[in-house]
């Protein structure tokens, strides 16, 4: 007959779990698949070493630290005995929770930085420790206490650990989230952007997101200066005053090694010299009109420096850099507030401070000034004072003086210039032994080039002997003469701006009226013929 070879005995755990805490209790149970019924005896071990049990099962009440280890068993019926078990590994977790901590602590940490991540366990020094880390990149996780990464955000994450010695495991520590943010920028603001006479400017620098002067040290920033591109100053508080012109930059710096952020934006500062600008508006008009050319000049007094020259309109910086922002024909988008300083040319960071303000006002509305004639009734031979009124009347204009001469085929007048009537300073002008009935016109002009404003209204000066009708037309009968040798023009019938013109010419040969001229347009006011003998018919 064949002889059956023993079965291979399984080790189990009851309650079925191989991590145990310190004080619970565990049955460790050795079975047989075949052999029930049999009488077996049985053998265990505890790792390399035989332990006094003989049954199939034994308990271990209140687990201790020396209780974890590796366990197996083999059964002997009658002279023959089975294959040792496998081994089942019991664990046992005493209630030591072990601390992450994060070197340096920092509450932002930045890519490129080394990080010493750290397990700690307090009243477990001394003992011979295993790590087991669970991190959130960690291809091969280290089994010591500590370990060093150079950061990227990628490392961002939770990170726990545990320690073990035998089989002996404490608790796993809470999670440490490590959040590792891009290489971040300093930032430099200045609380002005030039150094008054005998003063200072403050300058700030700072990490983002938040390491102003009082917080730089629990973030551990060191912050390095620099002016013109030159290393300046390194200091742990994140302001300095200077009083010196020049570009300055910053960036922190910690860690060791240290670990550098990006350079902040540089900015510029100036100082302040005693020279004052001041904005003077050449010519200097109270008011502006459409098209005229103006010079807006910046003057610095004091000295032989030569300045580089900053304008500033409306609180908006333009581009010109000379003394002087020319306008050559003004409009209304050119009204506003003018101001300047100037820079020394042969120190950049040397300034004037602003000037007042001058404002410049542009209007869009071509000026047209009033003709006034006195008197406007003479007799032949009288002297007539012509007066031009413009709305600024202080402001640089020169006069012109004109008769207004009929064109009778175009229905129009045009303008003929009187003696000496050019470009007056006066604004009044004097027509001596005047004879005839006339209409005159001014106006007036300035600047270089000239500007000119629109000729005035006409205005008429009426002689005796010489007779208009100026009236509607249909109060104009032409189907009745009538004539008187001693006939006298009536005043309420004269107006100063005519609609329409009769004009009616009695032949010397007093026997008939005859019908010179009549012309009536509403559109064409500056008419007037002279002839000998008039008369007027209503």
């Amino acid at each position: 007959y064949f002889l059956t070879a023993p079965p291979k005995p399984n080790v189990t755990l009851q309650p079925s779990r191989t991590q145990i805490h310190s004080g619970e209790t565990v049955t460790v149970r050795c079975e047989i698949q075949g052999g029930e019924g049999a009488q077996w005896t049985y053998e265990w071990r505890q790792g390399q070493l035989n332990i006094h049990h003989i049954s199939s099962e034994f308990r271990i009440s209140s687990a201790a630290e020396s209780d974890g280890g590796e366990y197996s068993c083999r059964g002997r019926r009658s002279s023959s005995w089975t294959e040792w078990s496998d081994i089942i590994t019991l664990r046992v977790t005493v209630p030591i929770k072990p601390t992450v901590t994060l070197q340096p602590s920092w509450p932002q940490i930045y890519s490129g930085e080394t990080v010493t991540v750290r397990c700690e366990i307090q009243g477990g020094e001394g003992a011979q420790w295993t790590y087991e880390w669970r991190a959130a990149k960690l291809n091969t996780p280290p089994t010591s206490s500590e370990y060093r990464i150079t950061v990227t955000e990628s490392d961002s994450g939770g990170y726990i650990c545990r320690g073990t010695r035998n089989y002996f495991s404490t608790q796993w520590s809470d999670t440490i989230t490590l959040i590792v943010s891009s290489k971040p920028k300093a930032e430099l603001r200045a609380d002005r952007t030039a150094v008054p006479v005998g003063g200072s400017v403050t300058l700030t620098c700072s990490v983002s997101p938040s390491s102003s002067s009082s917080s730089s040290s629990s973030s551990g920033w060191k912050y390095y200066w620099y002016r013109d591109g030159k290393s300046y100053e390194a200091l742990t508080n994140g302001q300095i005053s200077v009083s010196e012109g020049g570009l300055y930059s910053c960036r922190g710096g910690r860690g060791e090694p240290v670990y550098y952020t990006e350079d902040s934006e540089s900015v510029r500062i100036d100082t302040t010299v005693s020279n004052r600008p001041v904005v003077t508006l050449y010519p200097n008009w109270s008011e502006i009109y459409r098209g005229e050319t103006i010079t807006v000049r910046c003057e610095i007094h004091g000295g032989d420096t030569e300045w580089d020259y900053e304008w500033e309109i409306n609180s908006i910086k333009k581009p010109p850099n000379q003394n002087e922002y020319k306008i050559k024909s003004a409009s209304s988008s050119n009204s506003g507030n003018y101001r300047c300083k100037g820079r020394m040319k042969s120190s950049q960071y040397k300034t004037t401070e602003w000037s007042d303000s001058v404002t410049l006002t542009v209007s869009d509305n071509k000026p047209r000034p009033v003709l006034t004639v006195s008197p406007s009734w003479l007799s032949p031979g009288a002297s007539v004072t012509l007066n031009c009124e413009v709305e600024h009347p202080s402001a640089g204009w020169s006069f012109y003086w004109y008769k207004a001469v009929p064109d009778l085929s175009e229905k129009s007048s045009s303008y003929e210039l009187l003696p000496d009537g050019s470009g007056t300073a006066q604004d009044s002008y004097i027509i001596h032994g005047q004879t005839h009935t006339a209409g005159y016109v001014c106006r007036a002009g300035r600047g270089d080039p000239e500007y000119h404003t629109d000729h005035s209204q006409p205005k008429f000066v009426w002689s005796a002997g010489q007779f208009v009708s100026l009236c509607p037309f249909n109060e104009l009968m032409l189907g009745h003469h009538f004539y008187s040798p001693g006939f006298r023009p009536l005043k309420s019938h004269l107006h100063d701006n005519p609609l329409s013109l009769f004009i009616l010419k009695l032949p010397k040969r007093k026997t008939e009226v005859n019908i010179f001229l009549s012309l009536c347009d509403q559109t064409k006011l500056n008419f007037l013929v002279f002839f000998s003998y008039f008369s007027v018919f209503i």
